[in-house]
């Protein structure tokens, strides 16, 4: 999943792609690149940014959405706002990337269900503002899989279909460092619950601070990418469904790579299928990792 931030204010980018043009521009590159979905984003949630109107964020997303669809890309939205991601379905994206995992919007689940689009629930525990003061676990890898229990019933309960559904273990969100590393090194245990297991560690905080030279401070976003391109390596031999990635060129090859070392260590039948889109007809197959049977005609 290649990151397309519409936005003047991302911690990663800078605003470099906030103009339309270049958003799409970067989004046909990202593809060219290896990237299966191209997540368009018009709303910042690094620590500490403010929202912005959902006006606002209509206006960025929905140009750069139709543009990238009739390029014939698969094309998913991140957002946690539910009339944004209806929009962005009707204008073509397959999969709704909601960081909040339906509790900023109590309307999300209803246009899930209606609309059928695949969907990421992140674990999360508030907006970017305030997410910081929520890095309090017993047990970070339990707590996150319960919570994520929780949104997953909640789904349910608003009819959303099982086969729609990908997890995402919040990497950053309410996890300012050392949280971090334990879900990271879990995570065999939460793709074996049962869903598609999408990480976004790409350029965050807790990767800079991992690099800080000797004076301490952390490196900045750009010069997280091989530590980047090394957790999508771990993070696909532990068999996750995708990662969603800043600069795609370096995780797509890391793939491979843990691609034929999984192939290599265990027969074809037991390794988890991999995401599969089809450029034009923008379909998404969410197929249930940890060797479970997918959706049979997946999610469109």
């Amino acid at each position: 999943m290649g990151v397309v931030n519409v936005t003047p204010d991302s911690f990663s980018d800078g605003g470099r792609w906030f103009d339309a043009d270049a958003a799409v521009a970067h989004g046909v590159e990202l593809a060219a690149q290896g990237a299966d979905l191209l997540d368009v984003g018009g709303e910042s949630t690094r620590p500490g940014a403010a929202r912005v109107p959902v006006d606002e964020e209509l206006a960025r997303v929905l140009p750069v959405v139709r543009r990238l669809v009739a390029e014939g890309a698969a094309v998913s939205v991140d957002t946690t706002r539910a009339s944004v991601a209806e929009a962005a379905v009707d204008a073509g994206a397959v999969l709704v990337n909601d960081v909040s995992g339906g509790m900023a919007d109590p309307g999300m689940a209803a246009v899930v269900a209606r609309t059928g689009a695949a969907y990421v629930a992140m674990h999360w525990r508030g907006h970017a503002d305030v997410m910081d003061a929520h890095d309090r676990y017993d047990d970070v890898v339990a707590d996150v899989r319960r919570e994520l229990a929780d949104r997953v019933a909640a789904l349910r309960g608003a009819g959303v279909r099982d086969d729609q559904v990908v997890l995402d273990p919040g990497l950053g969100f309410a996890k300012t460092g050392a949280s971090n590393w334990p879900l990271l090194a879990h995570l065999p245990e939460l793709v074996a619950d049962g869903f598609p297991v999408l990480v976004g560690a790409s350029r965050k905080r807790f990767l800079g601070h991992l690099l800080a030279g000797a004076d301490g401070q952390p490196v900045p976003p750009a010069a997280r990418d091989h530590a980047t391109a090394a957790v999508t390596a771990l993070a696909a031999a532990a068999g996750v469904w995708a990662v969603r990635v800043h600069e795609v060129a370096a995780s797509a090859d890391a793939v491979r790579v843990a691609a034929a070392w999984r192939a290599a260590a265990a027969p074809a039948a037991d390794v988890p299928a991999a995401t599969t889109t089809k450029a034009g007809r923008a379909t998404v197959r969410v197929g249930h990792a940890a060797g479970r049977t997918p959706g049979p005609e997946g999610v469109r």
